[in-house]
């Protein structure tokens, strides 16, 4: 589906080129630490990887998770300096395992940020819903959805500030909360040992409990990597996505391991485990409410104010990261309709420099499943949320292993100024993190996704899923091969607007 091959270049140019220079190192960080959803991730996972982790050390996972994915970004700093395209993973994978490759982790990459996006429209709406009322959940749910598609319309910069004046309001609440608590010491005081302990975070073992809050803290932290998403709208990508990306990766791994450490201090780490089942336990039920745990402690050591900014904050958390997903997957959408692999139409853009059909494209999908939820009468949290977010987390690990070995690869046949440690000790140290971290998102995808076997201890046997389980676990491999063989198939690609997957 190549352009018509007398369309002018300029013209071209004008239907097919995002909004240059529109970002800045701040701006494409606001997507990214937004799409983190940090304040979501401290309510939701903490507690759980507390519990059901390892204790006291579940900070010192966190961490450790950061450090594997700072490595990670070594090597994917290095390839923005190369590549800069709107489909970032695809284009790093192509140049180094081949337009096939590239083209079919580009799939995986869009079931992803669907995914993601549409975990989160469950879980807006069900907050919505409970702490507003008024309507049902996927009535709250599509009025997200509509906003999200107008914003996504409108300029890069709008969705940026957008986000940053709710991101900057929700970090804000963060520290502050941890900094008093760390500065009142807790029932025990600051025990640093007991939570950045290397023996301590790995207790229990990685088949135990020690994966399962790694597990945790690799789910957390996806949308990091959206960086160079953004390389042609930022004003001097070479240096802007580098930054972003060091940036990005530092601040939500400090600010993760920060807020964690608080929250264990705030409980005492000897008796973290008892307080956090005591104060997330509803009708008898242990983490039937895990945010309650934050906004306990914000009560105690800040006061009751702050636990209602951070209600409010998790909203607009939640709704930051739908706009934020929704940016990631249509620009993804936009650079495989520009190169020929999906239909043209979706590799243009509106008069706004945005790819205004591939966001509605987005939408489209993400509105009829919602609406496919609401119609069968299944759960938003239960069911959307956890359901699609483990399967999001899955796929994207999968990407930023085959982005590693594609950038091995790729430096190793086209040698420049970069250093050994960017090309290939970072690359090969971020591999084996992160082909552990999948196995250990695999094998405890029960747990993350709510998708255990009738009869299964998941806290104990690993990979004992119910068959919607395996389907979504299988689903990101199944597609990868599915895009390969389409790719295959595809002949009449645009080879001058596909170019940094045909090099």
């Amino acid at each position: 589906m190549a352009l018509a091959q007398d369309t002018p270049a300029s013209e071209m140019d004008a239907h097919t080129s995002l909004n240059k220079g529109r970002l800045g190192t701040v701006g494409i960080v606001f997507f990214v630490v937004a799409a983190a959803a940090p304040l979501v991730g401290m309510t939701g996972a903490v507690p759980v990887a507390i519990v059901l982790g390892n204790g006291a050390a579940a900070p010192g996972a966190y961490l450790v998770v950061g450090i594997t994915l700072l490595l990670f970004s070594v090597g994917y700093a290095a390839m923005s300096q190369r590549v800069t395209n709107a489909g970032a993973f695809f284009a790093y994978i192509g140049r180094g395992l081949g337009r096939h490759a590239g083209i079919a982790s580009a799939f995986v990459s869009i079931l992803a940020y669907v995914a993601i996006q549409l975990a989160i429209f469950g879980f807006f709406g069900a907050v919505m819903a409970g702490q507003v009322g008024v309507l049902p959940w996927w009535a709250w749910s599509l009025i997200a959805w509509a906003l999200v598609t107008v914003l996504s319309l409108l300029r890069v910069d709008v969705g940026a500030k957008v986000l940053g004046g709710l991101m900057l309001l929700e970090l804000t609440a963060l520290v502050i909360t941890s900094i008093v608590i760390l500065a009142n010491g807790g029932p025990e005081g600051i025990n640093f040992w007991a939570s950045f302990n290397p023996t301590a975070i790995i207790a229990g073992g990685l088949a135990g409990s020690a994966g399962i809050a790694f597990a945790f803290a690799f789910a957390s932290f996806i949308g990091f990597e959206a960086t160079a998403i953004y390389g042609e709208e930022s004003r001097d990508p070479k240096k802007v996505v580098p930054r972003a990306t060091y940036l990005a990766v530092v601040v939500i791994t400090v600010l993760f391991a920060l807020t964690a450490f608080a929250m264990v201090t705030g409980m005492g780490a000897s008796r973290v485990v008892e307080k956090t089942v005591e104060l997330s336990t509803v009708a008898k039920v242990p983490l039937a409410a895990p945010a309650e745990v934050l906004f306990s402690l914000a009560t105690q050591y800040v006061g009751p104010w702050m636990a209602t900014v951070m209600s409010i904050l998790v909203l607009s958390s939640l709704f930051a990261g739908l706009l934020a997903f929704q940016n990631a997957a249509s620009r993804y959408l936009f650079a495989m309709g520009r190169g020929g692999v999906l239909p043209a139409r979706l590799g243009t853009v509106n008069g706004r420099g945005a790819p205004a059909a591939a966001s509605v494209v987005t939408s489209v999908i993400t509105g009829v499943v919602i609406v496919i939820f609401a119609v069968f009468q299944l759960d938003p949290v239960l069911n959307l949320f956890y359901w699609f977010s483990g399967l999001s987390v899955v796929a994207i690990v999968l990407i930023e292993i085959l982005v590693c070995i594609a950038i091995m690869v790729y430096f190793r046949r086209n040698k420049g100024d970069e250093n050994v440690f960017q090309t290939v000790i970072a690359p090969v140290l971020a591999t084996v993190g992160l082909v552990l971290g999948e196995y250990l998102l695999m094998s405890r995808f029960g747990l993350l996704a709510g998708t255990v076997a009738e009869g299964v201890d998941p806290t104990v046997t690993p990979w004992g899923l119910s068959v919607i389980g395996w389907v979504l676990v299988i689903l990101p491999f199944a597609l990868l091969g599915i895009g390969y063989l389409v790719s295959r198939a595809r002949t009449s690609v645009n080879e001058e607007l596909l170019r940094d997957v045909l090099s």
